[in-house]
């Protein structure tokens, strides 16, 4: 039996929702996220788009532990931007995410509720545009093995599902791949049971 735990849930694609209050334009954007890096980039590019913006308070969730997060409030309040943010995240059970809210003070002062209200109610409309996948929790792993082993190999990797990430063919062969949780242990079954193959969890 599949439980909730073989998949995750995140957006499909980036989307972009604005909500104002009292002059201030709050932009939210929601994108799937794989790395911190990537949301480095991510938040440079937006911080060029903007350039007269007044903050970029954001909160993302990475990996299936549920301990790679982060949220900024970037000059608000405390608490009163990347809480919010992280918490439209965590209502919906999503992760591999982030959300960055942009925002140009309109002139007047919202208050640390308005606030609140404001960043979570970015994040949401944000979150509402993109359609909610579930991806099949993966285990990266390394199979080492003989040349003329090549097709049993690959056939059994495209049997589990298997994603592969990168391959070395020579006379030794490697490959990394992705293979789902749900079929990890018949991989490590059936490629246990040939001979010259080493199947490694990476």
């Amino acid at each position: 039996m599949v439980s909730q735990k073989d998949f995750f849930q995140t957006i499909q694609q980036e989307t972009v929702a604005e909500y104002k209050d009292r002059g201030s334009r709050f932009l939210a954007c929601a994108f799937p996220l794989s790395n911190k890096l990537a949301f480095k980039h991510k938040l440079d590019l937006l911080k060029k788009e903007h350039p007269k913006a007044n903050h970029f308070c954001f909160a993302y969730r990475i990996g299936i532990d549920g301990n790679n997060f982060r949220s900024s409030d970037d000059g608000e309040p405390s608490g009163s931007a990347g809480k919010p943010i992280l918490g439209q995240i965590d209502s919906k059970e999503l992760t591999n995410i982030a959300i960055v809210v942009v925002r140009y003070f309109g002139g007047t002062l919202l208050g640390v509720p308005g606030l609140i209200n404001a960043y979570k109610t970015s994040a949401a409309l944000a979150l509402q545009l993109s359609p909610i996948i579930k991806k099949p929790i993966v285990f990266r792993c390394t199979i080492d093995f003989d040349y003329t082993q090549m097709n049993e190999v690959q056939r059994w990797l495209k049997n589990f599902n298997a994603q592969i990430i990168a391959q070395e063919l020579q006379l030794f062969c490697k490959i990394t791949a992705d293979i789902p949780k749900t079929n990890m242990e018949e991989a490590r079954n059936i490629f246990s049971q040939f001979q010259n193959i080493t199947f490694s969890i990476s």
